[in-house]
């Protein structure tokens, strides 16, 4: 009878849907067809190409059915591929050849990687060790967690890699705790703070993604800035954790765990014992664990490879090595039918980066930020305003732009522009506005990181949604604040 009632609480806690939920659940078809019907017929804008319009009109409409959830997120995105291909929007073979993009390699070669992290033990050993060691209750496992993956974002600058390696910890760590995907909210937690805590930690470290390198590369050449690691380490990495515990504190309020964890008390002995009882490593795990190091390695050392080996090895050839050599008969550890690889969510993403690719390639992008921009009359505002609207600004354009060194290319330039013409200072307003571009955590499709952590099925998209939208406000506010009052005190001025 107890146990009855413990699994109807877990359900009734994982399966509460928001007034927002049941509506978008009701009525998100409709919308998203009447949008975009509505936007395929209205006059093309000045500067907007017609297929630029068409792309924002299948954009949208992707957006709403994938928030609603009515149907499965890969038969929305088999839907949106044929929309871009039958209006012309998007030329057929490059809809098409989204299923062939690094990302979806790594993607399965993470799948790969997971599964063998899995059978032999390895993961779980780890986990094991980490819980009964450090993780004493579920909240401070969440928060090791979270201080690992800011750790690591030192040694693996590949925000990829580092997603690689962490999710199969973190599935043997929910499976340890008995935490049933789309239902736990212990499980929603971890993922999507492994998701934040990934950009986070990226926005923390200079050389931790190119979209960061680039946006130094050009503040310091375009606007005459000095800026270095040790600058943005110092201006960044600061916020970014500030950001990050104050959104880890919010995420028990949106998703309580109260219910899942009041027994964790009699789970640590289990705990205990099922570490005691993996005795001595085995073969496998002695196996796996070389693979994974090899791939630590090879990802650590990535912008020495061409002096090392006289040949570069990039992120997602080390992912398809480890998966070679993990699948190799007789030497390796998995029979290709044991690796788990989720292949609707291979479809769900290739349809995600078509339109997301087609957004970008027909201008569209470029168009909605500098209208927004001129809309927003900046010119006519005092200094502390333009600097608030240019940080939320940029922080949100990762709705409407998948890539990290577009946004940059577009919009950095944009900016250094705008502070010149306010007599603003640029490295200030651009250093500012560069804070944001990691941010990439309100959809799955944003980030190769936010795919593959979807990819568990421990979170939806209304989750990630409404947990990153949060989260980006937090990071936004803290950023505005801070230039006012940290930038100072290390000499930026306005």
């Amino acid at each position: 009878m107890s146990g009855h009632s413990g699994n109807k609480k877990e359900e009734q806690v994982g399966n509460k849907q928001s007034a927002l939920e049941r509506f978008l659940h009701k009525w998100g078809i409709p919308i998203a067809l009447i949008s975009l019907i509505v936007i395929m017929l209205l006059p093309t804008p000045d500067g907007l190409s017609p297929e630029g319009m068409k792309a924002i009109a299948i954009f949208l409409f992707a957006l709403i059915m994938w928030v609603a959830n009515v149907i499965p997120i890969y038969l929305t995105s088999i839907i949106v591929i044929m929309l871009l291909t039958f209006t012309g929007a998007f030329p057929e073979k490059e809809a098409l050849g989204t299923l062939g993009y690094p990302v979806i390699w790594l993607m399965v070669s993470a799948f790969v990687l997971t599964s063998a992290m899995m059978k032999s033990n390895l993961a779980k050993r780890f986990a094991l060790w980490m819980i009964v060691s450090f993780g004493r209750t579920p909240k401070r496992t969440l928060l090791i967690l979270i201080i690992i993956n800011f750790a690591i974002a030192f040694l693996i600058p590949s925000t990829t890699a580092r997603a690689t390696l962490l999710v199969p910890i973190c599935l043997i760590l929910l499976e340890v705790y008995k935490a049933a995907p789309g239902k736990s909210n212990l499980g929603k937690l971890m993922m999507l703070q492994g998701v934040q805590s990934d950009a986070l930690a990226t926005s923390g470290i200079m050389t931790a993604t190119a979209g960061n390198v680039i946006a130094v590369g050009l503040i310091n050449d375009t606007a005459g800035g000095s800026i270095g690691y040790m600058d943005w380490l110092i201006v960044s990495m600061p916020l970014a954790f500030i950001t990050m515990i104050i959104a880890f504190f919010v995420g028990f309020k949106m998703f309580p765990i109260r219910e899942e964890t009041k027994n964790f008390g009699s789970v640590m002995s289990q705990l205990k014992q099922q570490k005691n009882e993996l005795g001595t490593w085995t073969t496998n795990e002695k196996k796996a664990a070389f693979i994974f190091f090899l791939a630590i390695f090879l990802w650590f050392t990535e912008k020495w490879h061409m002096s090392m080996f006289g040949f570069e090895i990039s992120v997602y050839m080390t992912a398809i090595i480890a998966a070679t050599l993990i699948l190799l008969p007789k030497y390796g550890i998995l029979e290709w039918k044991e690796a788990d690889i989720k292949w609707d969510l291979m479809l769900f993403a290739a349809g995600a980066y078509a339109v997301g690719t087609a957004v970008e390639k027909t201008g569209a992008a470029e168009w909605v930020i500098g209208n927004l921009i001129t809309s927003l009359g900046l010119e006519n505002m005092n200094a502390y305003w333009v600097y608030a609207i240019v940080i939320f600004l940029t922080m949100f354009s990762h709705l409407i732009f998948t890539s990290k060194t577009v946004r940059v290319m577009i919009i950095i330039p944009a900016v250094i522009a705008l502070a010149n013409t306010l007599g603003l200072n640029p490295v200030t307003l651009a250093l500012s506005a560069s804070l944001t571009i990691t941010y990439t955590i309100t959809l799955p499709p944003h980030s190769k990181v936010n795919a593959i952590y979807f990819s568990t099925g421990y979170f939806r998209v209304i989750d990630q949604l409404k947990y990153g939208i949060i989260t980006c406000t937090i990071g936004a506010s803290i950023i505005t604040v801070a230039v006012f009052t940290w930038f100072r005190l290390l000499g930026y001025t306005l």
